[in-house]
C-alpha cells in the first residue's frame, strides 16, 4: 500500500466513521471561537466548554472583553492553563480588533497571527472553521497520526501540515483534519494503542508488514 493508497483508505475509513464533523469548541461567531481556540491550548476542549460560558456570559464581543480587567478574565479561565499569559493575550487582542479591524476578527492568517496569542495553528481553526477558508490545522493527534499512518516524519507540526497539504486535495482539509482529531481520540490514542480497536492502523500496519 503505497501513500496514495493509504491516503485514499484513510479518506474512506473516515467518511464512514465521522460523516459530520461538528466543530468540538461551542462558540456563536468568529470572535468567541477565536477565543475558545486560544483557551484550548494545552487544554481539552471539554474544559474549554466548561469554562467559556462563563466568560461570554461577562463578555462575548471585542468591547465588552475589552473593558473586563485582565485579572477578572484570569480568575474565570484559570481552569484551562496558563491563565496569566491568556488572559492578557485575550484583554489585548480584543482592544486590537476594536482599534484596527471595526471590532471584526480578520479573515487571513497574517492579520490572525499578528493578534496577541494567536499562532499559526489557532490562526488556521478560525480560518476553516469560523469562516470555511481551507486550512489543515495540525494538533497532537493529527501529527502522531500522521506520523503513525506514515504520512509524513515531520520532526514538527509545521512540517506535518506541508506534507499532509500536499498528500490531500484541498476540498478535503476542514473536515479531514476534524475527522482526524475525533479518530485519534476514540480509536488511536498516545497511550494504550490497539491495533483490534484501531483499524486503520490495523490495516496499514499490516500491509506494510506484508509488504
Amino acid at each position: 500500500m503505497n501513500k496514495k493508497e493509504r491516503a485514499d483508505f484513510i479518506v474512506k475509513s473516515l467518511d464512514k466513521l465521522y460523516p459530520n464533523t461538528p466543530i468540538p469548541l461551542d462558540h456563536k461567531d468568529a470572535y468567541t471561537l477565536l477565543i475558545a481556540v486560544l483557551l484550548s491550548a494545552q487544554c481539552t476542549d471539554v474544559r474549554v466548554n466548561q469554562v467559556t460560558p462563563h466568560l461570554f456570559k461577562l463578555a462575548d464581543n471585542p468591547l465588552k472583553m475589552s473593558k473586563l480587567p485582565v485579572s477578572k478574565i484570569k480568575e474565570i479561565i484559570r481552569p484551562c492553563g496558563l491563565s496569566p499569559k491568556k488572559s492578557q493575550a485575550i484583554s489585548d487582542l480584543s482592544k486590537i480588533l476594536l482599534k484596527q479591524h471595526n471590532g471584526m476578527v480578520p479573515s487571513t492568517f497574517e492579520e490572525l497571527e499578528a493578534l496577541p496569542g494567536v499562532g499559526h495553528k489557532t490562526a488556521s481553526v478560525v480560518m476553516s472553521q469560523a469562516f470555511g477558508i481551507p486550512a489543515f490545522p495540525v494538533d497532537t493527534h493529527i501529527h502522531r497520526l500522521a506520523h503513525r499512518w506514515k504520512l509524513s516524519s515531520g520532526k514538527n507540526v509545521t512540517q506535518t501540515e506541508k506534507d499532509l497539504k500536499k498528500i490531500f486535495s484541498i476540498d478535503l482539509w476542514n473536515k479531514l483534519h476534524l475527522q482526524i482529531i475525533f479518530y485519534g481520540r476514540e480509536y488511536c490514542p498516545a497511550r494504550g494503542h490497539d491495533l483490534n480497536k484501531c483499524i486503520i492502523c490495523a490495516r496499514i500496519h499490516h500491509k506494510l508488514v506484508k509488504k
